[in-house]
């Protein structure tokens, strides 16, 4: 296949390109930045911004699925340029598959889309987008998962993958952040930690991507759908970081900050920063203060069904792999 990724610098979309070329794929990344790694493993980079129809259109062109990775992330920031990267960006990618007659595409949701603060255990694709957010990431997420849908026809096959907190070695986002305040001592869990969450290690996501990809075609069973993709093993919230912590050689937080107060600081923190027209992100939001302190995992039968998915790498397994990859990248040159 003659595949384009947008995104396919970060960290899912570049596990997902190194894939697509060990199978013999012809790749092409779309992201803003230089990223000479991509050359190494022989993908072509196109640079170029979502928010420029022409870039997006030139990068579709000739390719004959799109896998549409890149977003812009994150509890906090101008909502305009949510708007303009998430809505309008996805936009555009729809656009140029039409325009060029691409008859796939993968769009890479999240189930922020359906998170409206209550704990979600169990749940399927039959929720409901949530109808008030707390950060412009999610609710630009729906309004562009809901475009990626509405699009599919006889001619362009679409589906939307929710994978859920993706982690595993090469991290670039979530994993340095993380283990930077562990080191600082400035973590701490949020509420008791017994809620249960469920991640989605690195493998398993590229896995539901590339299954999602051979399956997908108009009138297929998940074509126009959206799926939950995860490890499938519910945990308490506190085991999962405490094993992430544990990775990496460091001791787990100490003590705990009720969830109301962790929501509360998160109110203010934004606060201080609106007044002050701040655009990095604050210590703590709203959102994320209610994502640490809820539970959140679903229901995979969809994903099991139409796609085909089973998670190959349990949480173990993907913990010590993580383990020997940090310990790997400590060793001196």
């Amino acid at each position: 296949m003659r595949v384009l990724i947008t995104g396919g610098a970060g960290f899912l979309g570049f596990a997902l390109a190194r894939r697509l070329c060990d199978r013999g794929h012809s790749v092409r990344s779309f992201s803003r930045g230089d990223h000479p790694s991509l050359a190494a493993h022989g993908i072509e980079a196109v640079r170029g911004d979502l928010a420029d129809s022409d870039a997006v259109a030139r990068a579709v062109a000739g390719r004959d699925i799109v896998f549409h990775v890149a977003s812009r992330v994150g509890g906090w920031g101008p909502v305009a340029e949510f708007v303009r990267t998430n809505v309008e960006g996805t936009q555009h990618v729809i656009d140029a598959c039409r325009r060029h007659g691409v008859s796939r595409l993968v769009y890479t949701s999240t189930p922020s889309v359906v998170h409206d603060a209550h704990d979600l255990e169990g749940a399927d694709e039959s929720l409901p987008y949530a109808k008030d957010f707390e950060a412009a990431y999610p609710a630009t997420k729906a309004q562009a998962e809901a475009r990626v849908l509405a699009a599919n026809d006889a001619t362009l096959a679409t589906v939307a993958l929710r994978p859920h907190l993706v982690w595993g070695p090469g991290d670039n986002q979530l994993l340095p952040r993380l283990l930077e305040r562990a080191r600082s001592g400035r973590l701490r869990h949020v509420g008791d930690g017994r809620n249960r969450v469920d991640a989605t290690y690195i493998d398993n996501a590229v896995d539901a991507h590339l299954l999602a990809g051979e399956r997908l075609a108009p009138g297929a069973p998940c074509a126009g759908r959206a799926y939950f993709i995860a490890n499938d093993e519910p945990r308490p919230a506190r085991e999962l970081l405490d094993g992430v912590l544990a990775a990496a050689g460091l001791p787990a937080p100490r003590g705990q900050v009720p969830a109301r107060v962790a929501w509360l600081a998160g109110a203010g923190f934004e606060l201080v920063w609106t007044l002050l027209r701040r655009v990095d992100e604050p210590p703590l939001t709203r959102f994320a203060a209610r994502q640490l302190a809820t539970a959140h995992w679903f229901d995979l039968s969809a994903a099991k069904r139409d796609l085909g998915y089973r998670p190959r790498v349990g949480t173990d397994e993907g913990l010590e792999r993580l383990r020997r990859h940090l310990a790997e990248e400590s060793l001196p040159a």
